[in-house]
């Protein structure tokens, strides 16, 4: 707030002693710097809860938010192996709203996956021979990811279904023979 508008929200007996260069001028100056960090955080309040502009520290809250914060402990909490990289967070808080649609469902929990990790291909078969059980395959490019696909499938299968999880192999490379030359 500049000045002239804190002065305007004074009793009439302080607006007229509010001269410049007397002791309330001078509070009034003081009292508009202290006041600028704040009317900048407010000018851009909505920052505070996009996924893309929040800043870090507000990220880990964010998940919490939006309710995922089982299967997605921030960076650095005591005792987890799979901390999820900061980007990966905030992909998970701009799809919050549809992984929470399809919680539940086999592609919900490949999406929920592909978000965490950043690598496409899950695949989560439910196979008819064996009822209440999943297979939830994990491409080769996400074999550093495995604790943490591991904690995401058990929290969020239904609990009365079992569940595998396997690492496909990297596929083969093509081999195409050289013919010899004449």
């Amino acid at each position: 707030m500049r000045p002239a508008a804190i002065e305007r929200l004074l009793p009439a007996m302080y607006q007229r002693a509010a001269t410049p260069g007397s002791v309330l001028g001078a509070l009034l100056e003081v009292m508009s710097d202290l006041h600028a960090p704040t009317e900048v955080t407010l000018s851009h309040v909505d920052d505070l809860v996009a996924p893309y502009r929040a800043p870090d520290v507000l990220v880990p809250f964010l998940v919490r938010w939006v309710a995922w914060d089982h299967v997605a402990p921030p960076p650095g909490v005591a005792g987890d192996r799979t901390g999820v990289p900061l980007g990966r967070l905030r992909d998970l808080v701009h799809r919050g709203a549809d992984l929470a649609q399809r919680r539940g469902t086999a592609a919900g929990l490949a999406a929920l996956l592909e978000t965490l990790t950043g690598v496409p291909g899950f695949t989560v078969d439910e196979p008819a021979d064996r009822p209440f059980h999943v297979i939830v395959e994990v491409p080769a490019a996400a074999q550093a990811h495995l604790d943490l696909v591991d904690r995401v499938v058990a929290a969020e299968k239904p609990a009365a279904v079992t569940c595998a999880v396997r690492l496909r192999p990297a596929p083969e490379p093509e081999h195409h023979p050289v013919p010899p030359k004449e």
